[in-house]
């Protein structure tokens, strides 16, 4: 007996596929949505591998041998303890950021250009979870996508958005090949067509039957005489 087909998706921390796997049970309960969590990294060798079908990641990427659609730009805000000034304003600009000690974690899926903000921290913690502790013990600032911050929230962190800091897009990458019938339903679910505009084989509309009954005879209509005018 052949394993059950599935398509399996990858995705980065952060980014959360769940709107998109409801969708896909509801259109295709027949095929397992398999959700495999991973780094940009993994999720980008894994797809290029034909391990995974798919994979929601964080651009920069390499896209030898891939395809890739934009979905979403992600806010960039600064995490601070919760009695940092910065929290007086409701946003700050990177500027704010010079005097601080700002962490950047191995993982950084930011661009900055030249040396980024503020000043750098003699130890640069491997992964954004370490670089999240290290806020709350007082060590730095941490600059990094919106849903990261969410993702690592603490009770005695909080954040707020950078105005003029690099941005973060997230994007559907596959492998660079005829899509098969599967991968242009799952892009349909994420660009939000309809399940009539699903690009996917559907059946042939059957023609329409022609009607050989005789055509009906419309009666004529009389025209109805003129006022002040009599009938001959």
């Amino acid at each position: 007996m052949s394993a059950p087909v599935s398509f399996r998706l990858g995705y980065v921390p952060g980014v959360t596929p769940g709107k998109w796997a409801r969708i896909w049970a509801d259109r295709r309960a027949d095929v397992p949505l398999e959700l495999v969590s991973a780094t940009t990294g993994e999720a980008v060798e894994q797809v290029r591998e034909r391990a995974l079908d798919a994979g929601l990641v964080r651009l920069p990427i390499d896209r030898t041998g891939l395809r890739a659609i934009p979905l979403y730009t992600e806010t960039t805000v600064v995490v601070v303890p919760k009695d940092h000034l910065l929290t007086a304003a409701e946003e700050t600009s990177v500027d704010e950021l010079a005097d601080a000690v700002v962490l950047r974690p191995a993982d950084d899926s930011l661009v900055w250009p030249g040396a980024g903000p503020g000043q750098r921290a003699a130890y640069e913690p491997p992964t954004t979870a370490e670089a999240v502790e290290l806020v709350a013990a007082g060590v730095g600032l941490l600059v990094l996508p919106q849903s990261l911050a969410r993702l690592h929230h603490r009770r005695d962190l909080t954040y707020r958005p950078l105005t003029d800091a690099p941005t973060s897009t997230v994007v559907l990458t596959w492998p660079d090949a005829e899509n098969s019938e599967l991968m242009e339903e799952f892009i349909g679910v994420v660009r939000g067509r309809t399940v009539n505009s699903t690009r996917t084989p559907t059946q042939k509309a059957e023609p329409a039957k022609r009607d050989t009954r005789p055509a009906k005879k419309t009666p004529a209509r009389r025209t109805p005489p003129r006022r002040g005018t009599r009938r001959r």
